[in-house]
């Protein structure tokens, strides 16, 4: 079964169409994402690119802040604090990574929680613990949703999270346990790593690295969510999966590309109405 990112999120753009409308009524404008990118990174600008062309189709007001690779700490920290002021911007994120130049800043650190579309400030890691986050984190969050859509039960799964980044590993071990899954993180420093893989029901490949699972590692209708993104041979798209055989293992598996990116996408959509929801329940 191919776990189909794209197709769900073509499926509630209709209902993202309905919230902007009822949004805009209620705040008197369209409601309003701020993204900053710093630097070239080619990924980035591809994520970018996607947010951009959702908040057109769907009537949200979208303004990219792009900044070249000389950018200071203060002046991106003097950004952020001034877009976190500003009554107009509803939702902001920081695209990372940021460029060499920046190592050792963490932009989260000053976005306002409230207005945090990608769930990813400390205040919001936090609250997610307590169930609590004005918003949780976009990938792993979306993962959960697609899941669902294919009618995966979570509860009771061996679940195994390779990777233990802040942005997908950490909190998507956090949300498979919330579901009740068994949740195993391994990580670069996992000894004989790939020879355990064949114990679980779930592998959610957040390794950063081209191919790094195969279908030959995993056991038998074994599903596998593919959250790495990389240029292959010929500028061709691969995952951290190579999907290469799986039909033979009846796997279940996200496509790369069409897989995770496009629910990374709609739940920053779904945490920018969310955000300012609260916000208007509160006047």
């Amino acid at each position: 079964m191919i776990l189909d990112g794209s197709a769900l999120s073509q499926k509630k753009k209709l209902n993202y169409v309905k919230r902007v409308k009822y949004l805009t009524e209620k705040l008197g404008r369209a409601p309003s994402l701020h993204v900053v990118l710093v630097g070239e990174d080619p990924a980035s600008q591809v994520y970018v690119g996607h947010k951009e062309k959702l908040c057109i189709a769907t009537a949200v007001t979208s303004k990219l802040h792009k900044l070249d690779s000389k950018t200071t700490k203060e002046e991106l920290k003097s950004l952020i604090l001034k877009l976190n002021n500003d009554s107009n911007v509803d939702g902001l994120l920081v695209q990372l990574p940021l460029p060499e130049s920046l190592k050792g800043f963490d932009p989260l650190m000053y976005i306002d929680p409230r207005k945090d579309v990608d769930g990813l400030s400390p205040m919001n890691m936090g609250l997610m613990i307590k169930g609590e986050a004005f918003a949780e984190p976009c990938t792993p969050k979306g993962i959960i949703e697609l899941l669902r859509e294919h009618s995966i039960e979570l509860e009771g799964l061996k679940a195994c999270v390779i990777g233990r980044s802040e942005t997908v590993g950490w909190p998507m071990a956090w949300m498979l346990t919330r579901e009740n899954a068994t949740v195993t993180v391994c990580h670069s420093k996992t000894k004989n790593l790939k020879d355990s893989l064949k114990s679980f029901d779930l592998v959610v490949a957040a390794a950063g690295r081209p191919e790094f699972v195969s279908a030959a590692d995993l056991k038998e209708g074994a599903i596998v969510v593919d959250v790495g993104i990389h240029r292959g041979k010929d500028a061709k798209l691969v995952g951290d999966f190579n999907p290469e055989g799986s039909e033979e293992k009846n796997l279940s598996y996200s496509p790369v590309p069409g897989g995770v990116g496009p629910m990374t996408v709609s739940t920053l959509l779904e945490n920018l109405f969310s955000l300012i929801e609260s916000k208007l329940d509160c006047k």
